[in-house]
């Protein structure tokens, strides 16, 4: 009886040290993470990639480290050579190198420990300290400006932090602030430009509608010039014909009355035309032919 009941308590402690120590025979790492043992406070130089990994030594402890990309977003008050303090919010795109994960909790420590301690305050001093070559507080909203601020921003994070096993991928400025007096007077400023723009912009409509009216105006002048010669052309060629039948009647008295057969001719052509004669014994019988002097005396 007392041997069965030892078997048991064999058997149960056996259970007990099964349920309890069988999980540490093996390590599950997550997808995207690398897991670092200790052992004894011992960190140990080859970390565990993601996947499950059998038998590990059940005295290890692991700490887990995250080397997907992440984003940090800061905001730090960045004074220009003007002595004027600009508020830029600024994110960092980074990466724990996985291969330096081990080096990383001997020096600095978790994942927090190393955004808390070597990335956030690396990164406001940056910021501050690179914001110090702009000339004016206002210049932060230049193009050029920024796009100088963010290289210089990236290359001396990125210097600094590959030293510490993390990788910098990207800085980005989100927003700036400049001092509320300064925004104000750009705000003002910004007005008065789109009212002079706008002042161009009617004094050009203006410009345009008068020179309209003066293309019209020429226009009609040059019209009324041309109507004007064409009369008088036709002037100068009914005078000149006034004259020429006057010439011809001063060189030959008989003019008329040879017009008039022409038209009596052009008359008779006609058969609904009548002639009528108005006097035998004229020497002029026939209509228009007593018109000037007579043929013969």
């Amino acid at each position: 009886m007392n041997k069965q009941s030892a078997s048991l308590t064999i058997l149960l402690a056996v259970l007990v040290a099964a349920v309890l120590f069988g999980s540490r025979f093996f390590v599950s790492v997550p997808a995207g993470h690398v897991a670092v043992a200790t052992l004894f406070g011992e960190v140990q130089d080859k970390p565990y990639q993601e996947g499950l990994t059998i038998p590990v030594n059940p005295l290890f402890n692991f700490t887990f480290y995250d080397i997907r990309e992440k984003e940090l977003k800061e905001s730090a008050g960045v004074p220009s050579q003007d002595q004027l303090t600009t508020t830029i919010d600024v994110s960092i795109k980074f990466r724990i190198n996985g291969s330096d994960a081990a080096r990383i909790l001997q020096e600095t420590g978790t994942f927090e420990d190393a955004v808390r301690v070597q990335i956030q305050p690396k990164l406001r001093s940056v910021v501050r300290e690179q914001g110090k070559s702009v000339v004016r507080a206002e210049d932060f909203f230049l193009q050029e400006t920024q796009e100088n601020l963010q290289t210089a921003i990236f290359d001396s994070m990125s210097s600094y932090l590959t030293a510490r096993g993390i990788t910098c991928l990207d800085i980005l400025i989100r927003d700036i602030n400049l001092p509320s007096f300064i925004t104000r007077a750009i705000e003002s400023k910004k007005e008065r430009e789109q009212e002079v723009e706008k002042q161009k912009a009617e004094l050009e409509r203006f410009r345009t509608e008068q020179q309209q009216k003066i293309a019209e105006a020429q226009a009609e002048r040059d019209a009324a010039e041309l109507e004007a010669q064409q009369r008088r052309v036709l002037a100068d060629a009914q005078a000149y014909e006034i004259t020429k039948l006057n010439d011809a009647i001063s060189k030959n008295p008989a003019y008329i009355q040879l017009q008039a057969l022409d038209a009596l001719k052009e008359i008779s052509k006609d058969k609904s035309s009548k002639i009528y004669f108005l006097n035998g014994e004229s020497p002029a019988p026939l209509p228009l032919m007593n018109m000037g002097d007579p043929l013969t005396k």
